[in-house]
């Protein structure tokens, strides 16, 4: 019983019963899932499964072998530690005769498959292709199942890490939770794909998500210490360390020393906390500032500042390789042995430098860590060298300003003495540089074995570290030496003299002729440090540590970020970078390019004026990292919640602001320069709009600010003057009717709501698939035409239940529809009257509700669904799921011009006939061409179609000087006027003049004029000029009045020549018939329709088009044919027809 009842709840139908005793046989031979290499994963109604034990806990398929018992899918013996799991497998019934390969074994030449079920990675052998060397592992739903604890075998997952990978991840396979559909819709029917749902990067459930693993041997990945620490400590520890920090401590004295160093750590410290809450807010891939910033603050910002950060490593290469060329060069001049001149030399090492510090970069990412390694024990050595010495005070340094520690000295170089114009500004400018390097760990972020702890801890670590040890010096060279000495040991004071004032006087030292200028001291001598330390060759080997480890972290800095940014694809020119080559995927060309660069710089070896700029490049991106953070606090979005938790939105902003003013202290020009860059970049990469989705801050903003604005604005209540016409238009597919689209959105665009309506009618099943798939597709369809507008689409069982929906539900608080659009119902005397029943029963239901009605009537027609070829579709950018079998749209109601593309799954007969009549509008031909149309030329059109489509482009060119005709006859607000009045605001109708007509009496023209152009007038509406008509009522000519009857006259009841009760049965399943007495009743509506068109005529037939109140019918009393007949005697054969009604409330005011 209990077998039985879990095949009942087995969620694969009939065809997965496992007591199914004809594929027993097969699963045996299976099991392996070997087949030699061959390809498995057939649709689920091929297949047979097999219920594999799967090892919990270690790590692999149990390696006995199989049989797949009756009794509700339970396995024979099996591993203790198996704990009731199960993995099913789709098994390829041909398979069964091949040789079986070993579970896990990788000897089959499948190639090698891991199973790790505790840990990240699950592959089932069904899910391998291989071709060639290389192995693409897909693993869907479809592939494999797990039978949990949960008693009976469920497709339900349980939660698990692979669900939630990109397909892109290097650290395992994403898997496919079984979709809603399956989990949902009925057994008998197979379940669509629905993709991936929220903006989720990867392929779709459709297609096998062929991702290549690299083999994890032989990739390099650091930990904290190796990676972060060492990097950051060694970056920090530049050149200043050694030849500046003396002179910026005889110059603003110990005290604002330690405030010069304790102003750059706190920019530092905030910039490295802002780093690790970004850091810790998800998987940090290879790209470091660079990934960070365009990630949480989007491809605008990340782009330009990627950019600049990228090029300021690659100049900041040369200029620590210029550092240590210089420091060569004093050498070889203190020596003698200069090779040309001071410049050329420097040139010449440089080079030299550089060239070997590239061989170090490419010979892998191994290699140059165990150089920084070297480089941090020298730097190390030089610093212990140094303190050391500050404790063995010899005589012969004396002369030289150095006494050890002395309380007279500390006192006398604890406040500031500025000299040669510099000031404490200019000497925290100078200092600065020396601070930054904090993002050398996290700009190799891709080469962390855990980059979310390893940037947080090494970081902060490092700034804690080099902040303490630059204070200790600056105190202690503070403590020891003097500002100035002459380096004379002839000045000793023999006599002791009372009125001692300096340091170097109460210690029997006489400088006082340093007035003059002298060479020693902390102000005169930069090489202080290497005059203190106990042996002085080795703080020259700290100088070459400090510059080459510096220069070698930018080395391999920037080709790492530079090849982040050209892999996103934000400026395709550089696309050829992203690539990347061995097991470390190492961007040997990024490597080159930074070379030359480098070179470049070094060759021009005038780096005083490039300094600030590179400070200023890296200040800037420390900025946005630092309102990165602010930015995504201030939007609240569910998706920042960073592990580190110790950050402060408001704390980051300051940061932000501090950033700034310091590249405004170091220097103005290149803080102005660098904005300016910054900004051309970020212009820039908005105009070209990259193709990504990163889930930024910046569009969580925009959400906030979106609903928060919607919320203000629903308390505010309607004003006349702030009316605005928000349109609902019926257009079904906004590519099938191009001209009514751009009609609206020209007296919409940047002033009401546009709402794109489409009705999906048919099977309710397949109808709602359609919807999901259009609804991103349209709606980036019409941002990709410049629309401004959204795309709605329903299911409904026909066009009016559609429409009801729609005018209910459509829009948001006071963002609301106010005026439906439709297009005229063409041909529709030659269709289903039913379908007019329902056209007209819209504007009733629109009227109903308190909307507005406009129909749009072009003479040759609106809807160019068919001529579909001629309409690019997103084919390029098209990434809905695709379908298992081609769905065709077939609009069933060709006759229905409003009707909207009907979507229900054809049978095979129509289907091919369809895909002739109409292009796939799913844009899914393209993706997945499994029915192929004729491949031979597209025979020409005809003049109908030739002219229909050249109508539906009309209104996308400017229009030149010609008028908009108003036939104002009703007075229904003010709608009929507003109008025509928004379109001639637009840049393309501004040519455009209003000409005005109206009804009037032949007695009083002068009379209705001046009072039209009076209220006119106090409308502010401008108006080229107004007719008045006196002729409206004349009855028309007799010709067109028979045309009109012979129109009619299919429609009609005839009700007096039946009988009533035939009459009455007829009346009651037609009501769209027209009765004679109805006719004889609105006789005299009905001459007016005609009678207006031949006014129109003779008025109007050179407008552009024609703004016209629309007749209105009586609910009940005027049936559909009827007053669908009115509509068409009053607007054919007429250039384009707006048929406008108000609500008749005010929409214009002449009170301020």
């Amino acid at each position: 019983m209990e077998g039985k009842q879990q095949q009942e709840m087995g969620p694969l139908g009939p065809a997965v019963s496992t007591a199914d005793d004809r594929r027993s046989e097969e699963s045996r031979d299976a099991a392996g899932g070997g087949t030699q290499g061959r390809p498995l994963g057939p649709t689920p109604s091929q297949s047979r499964f097999q219920v594999d034990l799967v090892a919990e806990g270690a790590g692999r398929p149990v390696d006995e072998p199989r049989k797949a018992s009756g009794e509700g899918g339970v396995v024979g013996k099996g591993s203790e530690e198996a704990k009731g799991r199960f993995r099913v497998n789709f098994v390829d019934p041909s398979a069964s005769d091949e040789s079986p390969g070993e579970l896990g074994g990788g000897s089959s030449e499948g190639g090698n498959v891991s199973f790790q079920n505790g840990g990240d990675t699950v592959l089932s052998e069904g899910s391998l292709h291989s071709g060639g060397h290389q192995h693409y592992y897909y693993d869907t739903h479809t592939n494999t199942y797990y039978l949990r604890t949960f008693g009976h075998n469920t497709m339900d997952a349980v939660p698990r890490i692979d669900y939630y990978r990109h397909t892109a991840a290097d650290l395992g396979e994403k898997l496919i939770r079984p979709s809603l559909a399956e989990l949902h819709d009925e057994l008998d029917k197979e379940p669509f794909e629905d993709g991936y749902a929220n903006g989720e990067e990867g392929t779709p459930a459709g297609e096998a998500s062929a991702t290549y693993t690299p083999d994890s041997k032989g990739v390099v990945k650091f930990g904290w210490i190796k990676g972060v620490l060492v990097r950051c400590m060694l970056n920090i520890w530049g050149v200043m360390l050694f030849i500046r920090l003396s002179w910026i401590v005889g110059q603003a004295g110990i005290g604002l020393s330690v405030l010069v160093i304790g102003m750059a750590t706190v920019v530092t410290t905030i910039t490295g906390l802002s780093t690790s809450a970004i850091a810790t807010n998800g998987f940090v891939r290879g790209g470091g500032a660079y990934y960070l910033i365009s990630r949480s603050l989007g491809p605008e910002f990340g782009g330009a500042i990627g950019l600049i950060f990228a090029f300021a490593n690659a100049v900041a290469v040369a200029m620590y390789v210029v550092g240590f060329a210089e420091t060569v060069v004093e050498l070889l001049k203190e020596n003698g042995t200069l090779m040309i001149d001071e410049m050329n030399d420097i040139r010449i090492i440089g080079a030299i430098t550089v060239v070997v510090l590239l061989g170090i970069s490419v010979a892998g990412m191994e290699w140059e860590a165990k150089a920084q390694i070297v480089l941090l024990v020298i730097l190390i050595l030089a610093i212990g060298d140094f303190v050391i010495g500050t404790f063995i005070p010899l005589d012969s340094k004396k002369p030289k300003g150095f006494f050890g520690y002395k309380a007279e000295i500390f006192m006398e170089n604890f406040g500031p003495d500025f000299r040669d114009e510099e000031t404490f500004f200019s000497v925290f400018a100078i200092f600065f540089p020396a601070a930054t390097g904090i993002l050398a760990g996290a700009n190799i972020s891709g080469d962390l074995a855990d980059p979310q702890s390893a940037i947080p801890r090494g970081t902060l670590l490092a700034i804690l570290i080099t902040t303490l040890v630059y204070v200790g010096i600056a105190v202690s060279v503070g403590s020891c030496v003097v500002r100035d000495a002459t380096g004379n040991v002839n000045n000793t004071i023999v006599t002791e003299l009372t009125n001692c004032t300096t340091a170097a006087c109460k210690l029997n030292y006489d400088f006082s002729s340093c007035q003059t200028g002298c060479h020693y001291g902390l102000m005169n001598n930069f090489q202080v440090m290497s005059m203190v330390s106990g042996f002085a060759p080795l703080i020259t080997a700290g100088i070459f540590s400090a510059t080459l480890s510096s220069a070698l972290a930018s080395l391999v800095s920037a080709p790492k970020i530079f090849q982040a940014l050209c892999k996103d694809n934000i400026y395709p020119g550089f696309q050829m970078f992203a690539r990347g080559y061995g097991k470390n995927n190492e961007p040997l060309r990024g490597y080159l390019l930074t070379f030359l660069i480098a070179l470049g710089f070094i060759l021009i070896a005038e780096l005083n004026v490039i300094a600030p700029i590179i400070s200023n490049f890296f200040l800037a991106s420390y900025a946005l990292i630092n309102f990165s953070v602010f930015h995504a606090s201030l939007a609240k979005s569910p998706g920042w919640r960073p592990a580190f938790k110790y950050y402060n939105m408001w704390i980051s902003l300051v940061g932000a602001i501090l950033c700034c003013i310091v590249m405004f202290v170091i220097n103005w020009w290149a803080a102005l320069l660098t904005y300016v860059i910054v900004l051309g970049l970020y212009i820039y990469v908005t105009y070209k709009k990259p193709d990504v989705n990163w889930g930024s801050s910046t569009q969580a903003l925009t959400y906030l600010n979106a609903l928060q604005h919607s919320i203000r604005l629903s308390g505010v209540e309607d004003h006349v003057k702030n009316f605005r016409p928000q349109c609902l238009i019926m257009t079904g597919a906004p590519n099938a009717r191009p001209a009514l689209l751009h009609l609206v959105h020209a007296f919409t665009k940047n002033v009401g709501l546009m709402i794109c309506g489409h009705v999906h009618m048919g099977p309710r099943r397949q109808a709602i698939k359609e919807l999901s798939t259009d609804l991103a597709k349209y709606q980036r369809w019409l941002i990709k035409n410049k629309m401004k507008a959204f795309y709605a689409p329903v299911h409904a069982e026909d066009l009016r239940d559609g429409g009801q929906y729609l005018m209910q539900a459509a829009g948001l608080g006071r963002m609301r529809p106010n005026t439906l659009v439709v297009g005229f119902k063409k041909n529709w005397n030659q269709g289903d009257m039913r379908d007019v029943e329902t056209y007209i029963n819209l504007f009733h239901d629109a009227f109903d509700i308190q909307y507005g009605v406009v129909v749009i009537r072009l003479k040759e027609g609106l809807d160019i669904s068919h001529l579909q070829g001629q309409e690019e579709l997103l084919s390029s950018q098209e990434k809905s799921p695709c379908a298992k079998d081609v769905i065709v749209k077939v609009d069933y109601s060709k006759k229905t011009e409003t009707d909207t593309s009907i979507a229900f799954a054809p049978s095979s007969s129509e289907r091919t006939s369809a895909l002739h009549k109409e292009e796939d509008e799913d844009g899914k031909t393209t993706t997945q061409p499994l029915l192929k149309k004729d491949s031979k030329s597209p025979s020409p059109l005809n003049l109908a179609d030739q002219r229909l489509l050249d109508a539906s482009t009309q209104f996308q060119k400017k229009q030149g000087k010609s008028n908009i005709d108003v036939w104002w006859l009703f007075d229904d607000g003010g709608l009929t006027l507003l109008i025509p009045y928004l379109i001639t605001t637009k840049k393309k109708w501004k040519d455009c003049k209003i000409r005005v007509f109206i009804g009037g009496k032949i007695n009083r023209i002068d009379h209705d004029r001046r009072a039209m152009a009076t209220l006119l007038s106090k409308f502010r509406i401008d108006f080229s000029d107004i007719m008045v008509l006196g002729d409206i009522n004349t009855k028309p000519k007799k010709e067109n009045i028979a045309a009109f009857e012979e129109m009619i006259e299919p429609f009609r009841l005839h009700e007096d020549d039946k009988e009533q009760e035939v009459a009455d049965k007829l009346k009651e399943d037609e009501p769209w018939r027209i009765t004679d007495n109805e006719l004889e009743l609105y006789k005299t509506k009905t001459y007016r329709q005609i009678r207006l068109n031949e006014l129109l005529k003779e008025h109007s037939n050179m407008a552009n088009i024609i703004v016209m109140s629309l007749p209105v019918a009586r609910k009940g009393a005027v049936s559909s044919a009827l007053y669908m007949a009115w509509l068409e005697a009053l607007s054919k054969d007429l250039p384009p027809v707006l048929l406008v009604r108000g609500n008749h409330q005010s929409v214009l005011t002449f009170y301020s």
